[in-house]
């Protein structure tokens, strides 16, 4: 049985497919850290809209990723979890 991970090893051998795929890693990366915050304190949604304000249908847009949250959006959802946002910027990887 092939995993996801045999699966998306094969298809970045494809160059049109791992520009795309990189192309979105960010979006991807913040979609996985809300989510992975959120369940780490075995939040749901609606405990996490009922913090912050945020319409619980918003944070399930935000982690589908069918909407963009502010740089404020953010930060209203880590304070929700009792935690401080944080970004960086890192130097690109060297193909």
């Amino acid at each position: 049985m092939r995993t996801f991970d045999d699966m998306l090893s094969n298809q970045l051998k494809d160059e049109e497919f791992r520009k795309e795929y990189e192309a979105i890693q960010p979006e991807m990366d913040v979609i996985r850290a809300i989510v992975d915050a959120r369940t780490s304190q075995n939040l749901t949604q609606k405990e996490l809209a009922e913090r912050t304000g945020i319409n619980q249908a918003d944070i399930s847009k935000f982690e589908n990723g069918t909407r963009n949250p502010s740089v404020n959006l953010l930060k209203r959802l880590a304070d929700g979890m009792g935690m401080a946002l944080k970004i960086e910027f890192v130097p690109k990887q060297k193909a």
